[in-house]
């Protein structure tokens, strides 16, 4: 049965001399791999458009063991990523996180939304680097089933103090008073303001904040700790765009 969707490709992969296979995370097929007939074809038509991070209509039908894109068509390239490095290295990073959070063969629309409007202010430069890297790790976690309590301190619920402490292993606060026995990170209360927004806010509005400019390195560095603690994993890409960071 023929399906029209849209999708941004997540991995690509070279079969034989003409043809690929692809990753694609998709609105309602969630995280589908699809095979590109002749994709690698200079006259192919499907070329650009079932590139790495290309955002494009697709229509496939089901095959034996996967997918089959027959057409396929770009809506969004992002050319702003391809001249810089660092910009192109964290989108990677942006697309291997969502092949290991969103899930595979069901609805997956705001895993895709967020990841696309991450690609385009990072391609567009409309907000920090780490920021977007923020927001992108902690919402993806969220959705993923790992979403952190925010909402007050674990032990006694007082909403807030000067300083918060955050717990990765467990993903909770605890306020000034009862922090003395936990093994937990103490967090300026911009940062947990910060993180709240993250997790809570709707997504219309998930990118309206923002931190003096130090201040967002701090933030994606605890996102980026509980999520390592969370998935247990480390990502090659990440890697490599801090690389670049620290060069």
């Amino acid at each position: 049965m023929r399906q029209n969707t849209n999708g941004l490709i997540l991995k690509e992969q070279n079969i034989g001399e003409q043809d690929k296979l692809v990753t694609v995370l998709t609105s309602d097929l969630g995280v589908i791999k699809a095979f590109v007939r002749g994709a690698k074809s200079i006259k192919s038509k499907k070329q650009s458009a079932t590139g790495l991070l290309c955002y494009s209509k697709l229509s496939l039908y089901n095959g034996k063991d996967s997918y089959i894109i027959d057409e396929a068509q770009p809506i969004e390239v992002f050319f702003g990523l391809r001249n810089d490095i660092e910009k192109l290295a964290l989108a990677q990073y942006f697309a291997e996180l969502a092949y290991e959070l969103a899930p595979q063969e069901t609805d997956a629309n705001e895993y895709l939304r967020v990841v696309l409007n991450s690609l385009y202010m990072l391609s567009n430069g409309k907000k920090n680097a780490e920021q977007l890297k923020a927001i992108t790790e902690l919402r993806l976690l969220s959705l993923s089933g790992y979403m952190p309590n925010l909402v007050a301190c674990e032990r006694c619920g007082e909403f807030e103090t000067p300083t918060m402490y955050f717990n990765f292993e467990h993903g909770v606060l605890y306020c000034e008073n009862c922090a003395e026995h936990e093994i937990a990170l103490p967090l300026p209360l911009n940062i947990v303001t910060a993180m709240r927004h993250i997790v809570f806010s709707q997504l219309e509005k998930l990118y309206s904040f923002s931190l003096p400019e130090n201040e967002y390195d701090d933030l994606s560095y605890v996102t980026g700790t509980y999520l390592k603690t969370k998935t247990d994993r480390t990502f090659k890409t990440l890697d490599f765009y801090n690389s670049l960071r620290n060069t």
